[in-house]
């Protein structure tokens, strides 16, 4: 143990991989001093496995109804209570953690490299193609984030995978901004002008040398923003142009839920508290990424 540990903590590394891998170490010794951070990471960690799992971790059929057993109290026997077609609302849950992710996962594999990409371009040109991308960047930033959800979901349909493509339109331009502002302190440092006199192209310096000072800022903004894309996907299954029944998607049930507020509290109250937890965590999780990444 103590060879790994001087091995992972040197100050001397002797190949590049042995330095990633000791910054990595590094970062996760500073993100384990930040408990909240680590609550953070424990609740993603939680939905990963919740969603990997499923099948094994619900007791029922999510879609199964019981109609003799219909809007039941949390008990024993249904932990959660059961819905209005008498289908179990934790299994429900369980199950619908699997659709959250899915949004989350497509929506950041998307708008990440999309954003990025438009960010690092405009910061490094600059002039005329830095006036243009910027000007479509504050287009799309002067509407709300799930009224222009909106109006792309009722041009394309509704569906989990408009719903997708939708919330993609709308969440690149963070990205953007945040890498041109990084791209512009990079451009013009010492290394740069090295690279560009050794004959080095713009797109290998861009996708060599600009993007990778650029990459912890995004993954920072990334993890922030999974719970904006949480509660956006959320919004748009509330008002049924997400993920269409009988699908246990988290917003859609808190919509078929609100009708019994008042009385079968549950039914609606479950769902929203899961939605709120996993947006609590990203945010966690993200504050902490914050303070460990701007600390190197």
């Amino acid at each position: 143990m103590a060879g790994l540990y001087a091995y992972l903590t040197t100050e001397t590394p002797a190949s590049r991989r042995q330095a990633r891998i000791g910054q990595a170490y590094r970062q996760w010794l500073a993100l384990r001093k930040n408990p909240l951070a680590l609550i953070g990471l424990i609740i993603v960690v939680a939905l990963l496995l919740i969603a990997a799992f499923a099948p094994l971790i619900a007791p029922y059929d999510p879609l199964a109804q019981n109609l003799s057993q219909r809007l039941l109290p949390p008990s024993a026997t249904h932990w959660f209570g059961t819905d209005a077609l008498g289908r179990d609302i934790f299994s429900r849950i369980i199950h619908g953690a699997r659709i959250t992710l899915a949004i989350v996962v497509l929506v950041v594999i998307s708008v990440g490299p999309v954003g990025l990409m438009i960010g690092t371009v405009a910061g490094y040109f600059g002039g005329w193609v830095d006036t243009v991308l910027m000007r479509v960047t504050d287009v799309f930033l002067a509407f709300p984030r799930l009224v222009l959800a909106l109006a792309f979901v009722a041009v394309l349909g509704p569906g989990i995978e408009n719903a997708v493509i939708a919330i993609a339109c709308t969440a690149w331009p963070p990205y953007a901004r945040v890498a041109r502002a990084e791209t512009l302190v990079i451009r013009n440092a010492d290394y740069i002008a090295a690279v560009r006199l050794q004959g080095a192209g713009h797109g290998r310096i861009i996708l060599k040398h600009v993007v990778p000072m650029c990459l912890s800022s995004v993954i920072v903004r990334t993890t922030l923003d999974m719970a904006g894309i949480i509660l956006t996907a959320a919004g748009l299954g509330f008002l049924g142009l997400g993920a269409q029944p009988p699908l246990p998607e988290w917003g859609a049930m808190i919509a078929t839920g609100r009708e019994f507020i008042f009385d079968q509290w549950w039914v609606a109250a479950f769902p929203g508290l899961a939605i709120c937890l996993v947006a609590l965590g990203f945010n966690l999780l993200g504050d902490g990424l914050r303070d460990v990444l701007d600390a190197q």
